[in-house]
């Protein structure tokens, strides 16, 4: 944000990691399925940012880019705008959820929110792009004995 000094921005960033951190782990711990992290990196984090701004804005720097006096982050002695920031990070909660629970809704009461258990346990790279992502089934038996012979008999399995 144009409004922080880069003392502040620096800050902001490390505290951005373990908000990420923390929040991931939170995510894990309440069993909510987010295979890319797309909750603690766009709405943790992105909340944090809200919310960092009214703590660290600049008088100056938003005299500067806003020509607007008298305001700025706690630690410049206001309390203003840490509360305007709070309220728009609320008003976002609501508005995305207002938004998005009626649609959640009526894609679980129509069977469509989650995939088939079989090709859930399968993996969508085989029922959606007919083929897996990673080769997951190892060497053949050929490839083995390829490489033992290649390299000599140091290489095999005593066991």
């Amino acid at each position: 944000c144009c409004v922080v000094e880069p003392w502040a921005a620096c800050l902001i960033g490390i505290c951005s990691g373990w908000v990420y951190v923390l929040s991931s782990k939170l995510l894990v711990k309440l069993k909510i399925d987010d295979a890319v992290d797309a909750i603690p990196v766009h709405g943790f984090c992105g909340a944090w940012g809200c919310i960092a701004t009214g703590i660290f804005a600049s008088t100056n720097r938003i005299l500067f880019a806003y020509g607007t006096e008298n305001t700025g982050g706690i630690f410049y002695g206001y309390g203003n705008l840490i509360g305007v920031e709070i309220i728009g990070v609320l008003c976002i909660i609501l508005w995305a959820g207002g938004i998005m629970t009626p649609f959640f809704i009526g894609l679980n009461f129509l069977g469509m929110l989650r995939v088939d258990p079989v090709e859930e346990k399968v993996g969508l790279d085989i029922s959606h792009h007919k083929g897996a992502a990673y080769a997951l089934d190892g060497p053949t038996a050929e490839e083995i004995d390829a490489y033992e012979t290649s390299h000599g008999e140091k290489f095999k399995d005593e066991a």
